[in-house]
């Protein structure tokens, strides 16, 4: 009778251990490391992300709403171009007069940060710590998939932010001062822009999507 309860036992064990899904030492550290990050520091989880579609709809009226109080609608590049230019005349103000680009921001007499969209980047940055604060979102990170390292991860963020840089001088716009802005006003290239990001980025995100599985 022992014996035959512990073969039945045995059998058991060795059928729930078949039965048992595998997972990789490696999915199981992932999957860990993705918990420590998901709880913030007090113990509390994040709250839970807003409904796209919801912050979409308060998106468009923000934009309506600066529209009629401003007259103008949104931007982002310019203000990153302004900082620039501001940095540059503390340091190298001779060359900021040379060269056209950065002369006309603030060559000469002009001040490159006196313009609305320096206060509105200040209102999105403190809008947005706020909101990450209040949702528990704010903590030191560096997200990456389990193919890629950190020096790559690093390398391809400062590579992609170069290139958008560059490429919105060449647009005269980004996506919130073209395909927002502009699309809103119905103007042709800001929606031939909007559907060559979307192109771009698809384009794109294929051959790399390998990295973040």
């Amino acid at each position: 009778m022992k014996s035959q309860t512990h073969t039945e036992s045995s059998v058991a064990d060795a059928d729930a251990t078949t039965s048992a899904p595998h997972t990789p030492s490696s999915a199981v550290a992932a999957e860990t490391h993705t918990e420590s990050i998901a709880v913030a520091s007090d113990g509390k989880r994040p709250a839970a992300p807003m409904n796209p579609y919801l912050a979409g709809a308060l998106l468009g009226v923000v934009l309506f709403l600066s529209f009629y109080v401003t007259g103008h609608g949104l931007g982002a590049s310019g203000g990153v171009a302004r900082t620039v230019t501001a940095g540059l005349k503390g340091i190298v103000p001779q060359q900021v007069d040379t060269w056209s680009f950065f002369a006309n921001l603030g060559g000469g007499a002009k001040a490159p940060l006196h313009h609305w969209i320096t206060w509105e980047i200040l209102g999105v940055l403190i809008g947005g710590l706020v909101s990450g604060l209040l949702a528990r979102r704010v903590r030191f990170e560096l997200p990456r998939g389990p193919a890629i390292g950190r020096g790559l991860r690093i390398a391809l963020a400062l590579g992609g932010g170069l290139l958008a840089g560059w490429a919105t001088q060449l647009s005269r716009g980004c996506t919130s001062g073209q395909a927002l802005s502009g699309g809103a006003t119905l103007a042709a290239g800001s929606w031939a822009f909007m559907f060559a990001v979307f192109a771009g980025a698809y384009a794109v995100a294929y051959p790399l999507r390998r990295l973040w599985r």
